[in-house]
């Protein structure tokens, strides 16, 4: 992508590889390089070319498509590499100019249909190439909503409205917490009564017996303590508040997770109550996800991501907010205030690895891994603070970073820091290549046997999906597990 964005602003300037070469004083075949995608430039070099180019290091390193063309010429590359298509021994299609756009989405249109029919298939085994169910159409999936989440910073209005709603009609007027009395006439509001069981199936968070309107939810020694069950709950409703149907393809699978994990959000944290919380914390520069974590009685995870929702749209703050665990491998993000996310070519952030002196990462290092820990961090993209927790609750010890650009830090609790750090990351010898003497003493001599790592995009069971309209539920312990609780009452 690099490459990419690297031609789109040298012909945006009117330059040719020599008058750019000439004012870098780099040979044009070595810029030819770059833009074909066959060399990767040291980070002087990235803010040579962009002084040059009268643009941002971060417009260059940014992981999104100039243009269609460009997009498009990287999901042919991607196409190719795939080993199915390399399975098929048909000569490499370089995208010159003489293949036209029409011509280019035909293609690229045609394998990612080709793609979605592969992965949806009982003709694939198990394990296949794709990489689990559907790897490319989960990660395209994860892109596309993370985009969307982006250019609406976060909000999302119409749940706001759906959850205040089923709020305002159980009676509840803030600005406390949601009581479990609220969360189960909020149930009865949608029709539901609520089933606590030991029992649930493996592979479920919750079964709803939509035949007798019972939601059956795992008891709270079963789920980490009452915030991850009334979290559960919360969610679960939120399917039926929203009018979710049977996932139709990975996109609409995605879409509906977030959807419901928002409205769990929206209603356990009501926006009004958050907004005030946020407000008088505002006054004091003493914004925190503690205060919502504890104030609306909610697990850090789900403060954080309400401090996302409604700190942008109230108050005008950009956010950006990471989950990763200790290897700094990253699960989740969201970001609207530039921070620079590691990305594959094709966008996706999903088990990517942030660089090891961002604050998530160094965290784990600190004298108390569990004490909150702040930091400054000097980027290509700027300087950005972030307030990072690593949650006991969660089985990886995960850590949960919230944070925000310079110009901003002052509106939040831990902003006083000393602690600072400076990532020259993408650039490769900030800390992804060994030192020159590291290399010398122990290449060649040194063997390692690498450990399996899973992800939300690859990690569901492929044997499930031919079966069931859920990624990853086996409907054979849904229906053993509906009849033994329906007393009977479920067969006709």
């Amino acid at each position: 992508m690099f490459g990419h964005r690297l031609r789109h602003f040298r012909r945006q300037a009117g330059m040719t590889l020599e008058a750019l070469g000439a004012t870098v004083g780099r040979p044009p075949s070595y810029l030819s390089q770059l833009e074909n995608g066959h060399r990767e430039p040291r980070l002087s070099t990235v803010n040579e070319l962009a002084a040059a180019l009268g643009c941002r290091p971060v417009d260059l390193l940014s992981a999104t498509p100039p243009n269609r063309r460009a997009e498009l010429e990287v999901a042919l590359a991607h196409m190719q590499a795939d080993p199915r298509y390399q399975a098929l021994r048909l000569p490499h299609l370089r995208p010159t100019a003489r293949l036209d756009d029409v011509a280019l989405e035909h293609l690229v249109a045609l394998y990612q249909r080709m793609t979605e029919m592969s992965a949806s298939s009982p003709a694939r085994p198990p394990g296949g190439p794709a990489g689990g169910t559907g790897e490319l159409g989960a990660r395209a999936a994860n892109a596309a909503m993370r985009d969307e989440m982006r250019k609406r910073d976060n909000y999302f209005e119409e749940i706001e409205t759906a959850a205040g709603q089923a709020l305002s009609a159980v009676g509840y007027a803030g600005p406390a917490a949601v009581s479990e009395r609220n969360l189960t006439d909020v149930a009865a509001y949608y029709g539901f009564t609520i089933a606590r069981v030991q029992d649930l199936p493996a592979s479920t968070r919750s079964i709803s017996d939509l035949r007798h309107r019972v939601i059956y939810v795992p008891q709270r020694n079963a789920t980490g303590g009452m915030r991850s069950s009334r979290s559960v709950i919360a969610q679960t409703l939120g399917h039926f508040a929203l009018g979710h149907r049977d996932p139709v393809g990975f996109e609409d699978y995605v879409r509906q997770r977030v959807e419901a994990n928002y409205f769990a959000g929206a209603l356990l944290a009501p926006e009004k109550a958050v907004v005030k919380v946020i407000a008088d914390a505002r006054s004091r520069e003493d914004i925190s996800v503690e205060d919502l974590n504890e104030t609306f009685y909610i697990s850090y995870e789900m403060a954080a991501h309400r401090l996302t929702n409604l700190i942008t749209r109230h108050f005008g703050v950009p956010i950006h907010f990471q989950r990763s665990d200790h290897e700094g491998l990253l699960w989740k993000a969201y970001e609207n205030d530039g921070v620079l996310l590691p990305a594959d070519a094709d966008g996706t952030i999903e088990g990517q690895r942030l660089c090891r002196w961002w604050s998530s990462r160094q965290a784990f290092e600190s004298e108390d891994s569990y004490a909150m820990h702040y930091q400054y961090t000097d980027t290509v993209a700027g300087t950005f603070w972030c307030a990072t927790h690593i949650g006991l609750e969660l089985d990886r010890g995960d850590a949960i970073t919230v944070g925000t650009v310079a110009e901003y830090a002052h509106l939040f609790r831990g902003s006083d820091t000393t602690r600072s750090a400076v990532s020259r990351c993408p650039d490769p010898d900030c800390c992804r290549r060994p030192s020159a003497d590291a290399v010398h003493r122990w290449e060649g001599v040194a063997w390692t046997s690498a450990r399996d790592h899973s992800h939300f995009v690859s990690g569901l069971p492929t044997d499930t999906v031919v079966f069931s309209p859920q990624p990853g539920v086996d409907l054979t312990d849904v229906y053993g597990f509906l009849d033994r609780h329906s007393g009977g009452l479920g067969v006709h």
